[in-house]
């Protein structure tokens, strides 16, 4: 699947649905984009939320409530994109992106998006500092959701 036709996916398939009317499937699953997501959310309404959201947008991410957690799926498998919560116990998501950075080599290393509630003047720039390629604000929606995957995809497929 080419880059515009990911773009086209995350799109159209997040534009608003009338009333009453069923939610539209993509027409041809993110999934097949092959693109590796790990949501990391310590809050479980939150990771319900992002869960659905991203499942609608064809993806099926894995989940992990916990910075400690991001670093153990890290070890088991690769992911392409985590999208971080920065605020979690344990482990949160400003030391868990620093010891991304550290401890695996840049090839393995995926690109972190920042989620949180903080949106005052100089946060996207702790986050950024901390070892994040992007800052998303809460509350998320599916749009710019949408947006930051697209930015954030390769552009080719890997096979």
């Amino acid at each position: 699947m080419s880059a515009f036709a990911l773009k086209n996916l995350l799109l159209h398939s997040a534009a608003p649905r009338a009333p009453g009317r069923p939610e539209r499937k993509p027409d041809a699953p993110a999934a097949a984009f092959n693109l590796r997501l790990l949501v990391a959310e310590d809050n479980p309404v939150n990771q319900r939320v992002i869960l659905h959201m991203l499942k609608r947008l064809g993806f099926k991410p894995d989940i992990v409530a916990n910075g400690l957690e991001v670093l153990a799926a890290l070890h088991r498998q690769p992911y392409d994109v985590i999208l971080m919560d920065m605020q979690m116990p344990e482990l949160d998501g400003y030391e868990a992106s620093e010891r991304v950075r550290r401890e695996f080599p840049p090839e393995a290393q995926p690109r972190i998006i920042a989620v949180t509630a903080n949106a005052l003047a100089g946060d996207r720039e702790k986050c950024l500092a901390a070892g994040t390629d992007d800052y998303l604000a809460k509350p998320v929606t599916v749009e710019g959701l949408s947006r930051i995957l697209l930015k954030h995809a390769p552009t080719a497929p890997p096979w």
